[in-house]
């Protein structure tokens, strides 16, 4: 069985023809995929019925996530659902929205997208990183997600706007297949979203940030950093090679001379670990004169044994670093309540 959501604008083109049909048949296939949801071949009805038997003949198929479990934020912002995948596999995803009043611009829809199913990276203040690797995600399960949460908004009069991979598992861990989801995601024949609205996050995979380079693509990247020193991002993620904070630096300068884009530092704050003003003056120290961005993220209750400083402290850390010329902010965070933030995501149902 092969999923309609797998193939490229291209490859779709390349299936009719290869079926005797002209080549516009394709957009009436993608047409209908990326903007009315349809659950099978034959509700599309714009293909004559013998093209549609004939794909479903072939093994072609729609694959779409199933929905098993839904949790809402007090304010409505943030939605957490838990997905069946075709292959059977659970899924975590996220939609988080920002009210323009609050982020000074237009209204935000960001779906925060799973690559993989747990973690290897063994991050050990996330969750995620906790249950340990289970399986890497196709790119057809990737897009499922977005077109999930697409169709819910659909029905609101409303869209999505930016797309972060930034929810279970190490993006640059399946390369191949997200690279693949975002392509679909991003062509103009595809679901259509800009380049810029989308975020890479990483745990800082050297080879993988090399490669995401030379893609010629106009997403964001963002590092998890987490540490300004070896021996304290070792302690934090027991994966990190022994130069890991040097080769993170030097990735993120060679991805900026690449395409233009700068770079963000991911840095959970987390209390009496890496929360001191020592430390956010090694991390200034490490930073400044770079022109990346620091995101501040203070640790979002997990399975560890970690807290979340005090605002002051907090405070305290970003002026620090704003004081030495490095640009930074705190996230705005969302879905703590319901476990959907930074760090949360799991596939464990409970009651």
């Amino acid at each position: 069985m092969t999923d309609l959501y797998r193939l490229l604008p291209e490859e779709m083109e390349q299936l009719v023809m290869d079926m005797g049909y002209p080549r516009y048949r394709a957009d009436q296939i993608l047409l209908p995929l990326y903007y009315k949801f349809p659950k099978d071949i034959s509700e599309i009805k714009q293909l004559p019925k013998m093209m549609r038997e004939e794909l479903i003949a072939a093994g072609y198929t729609i694959g779409s996530a199933k929905e098993i479990h839904r949790v809402v934020s007090d304010d409505g912002d943030t939605t957490k659902l838990l997905l069946k995948l075709t292959n059977d596999n659970s899924v975590e995803t996220v939609l988080m929205q920002y009210d323009p009043s609050k982020i000074g611009g237009h209204p935000r829809s960001t779906i925060c997208v799973s690559t993989q199913i747990g973690c290897a990276m063994g991050c050990v203040f996330c969750a995620t990183g906790q249950m340990g690797f289970e399986a890497n995600l196709k790119a057809e399960h990737i897009v499922s997600q977005v077109i999930h949460f697409a169709e819910i908004l659909q029905q609101r009069g409303e869209h999505v706007t930016n797309l972060v991979f930034m929810g279970m598992g190490e993006p640059l861990a399946n390369y191949d297949e997200m690279i693949r989801a975002v392509k679909i995601l991003t062509h103009d024949r595809g679901f259509g979203l800009g380049q810029r609205h989308i975020t890479i996050s990483t745990i800082g995979i050297k080879s993988g940030i090399e490669k995401l380079a030379e893609e010629n693509l106009q997403i964001g990247l963002a590092i998890s950093l987490h540490a300004p020193n070896n021996e304290l991002r070792k302690k934090l993620v027991p994966t990190a090679s022994p130069n890991s904070v040097e080769d993170i630096i030097e990735s993120g300068r060679n991805y900026f001379k690449r395409t233009g884009r700068r770079v963000t530092f991911e840095y959970a704050l987390m209390a009496g670990i890496n929360d001191s003003p020592k430390i956010a003056l090694e991390l200034a120290d490490l930073l400044k004169g770079n022109g990346s961005h620091v995101n501040l993220i203070p640790i979002n209750p997990t399975a560890g044994d970690f807290s979340r400083p005090t605002e002051d402290s907090i405070r305290k850390f970003e002026q620090i670093l704003s004081n030495a010329g490095v640009n930074c902010t705190i996230r705005i965070e969302k879905g703590t309540e319901i476990s959907a933030a930074c760090g949360q995501l799991r596939t464990d149902l409970i009651g």
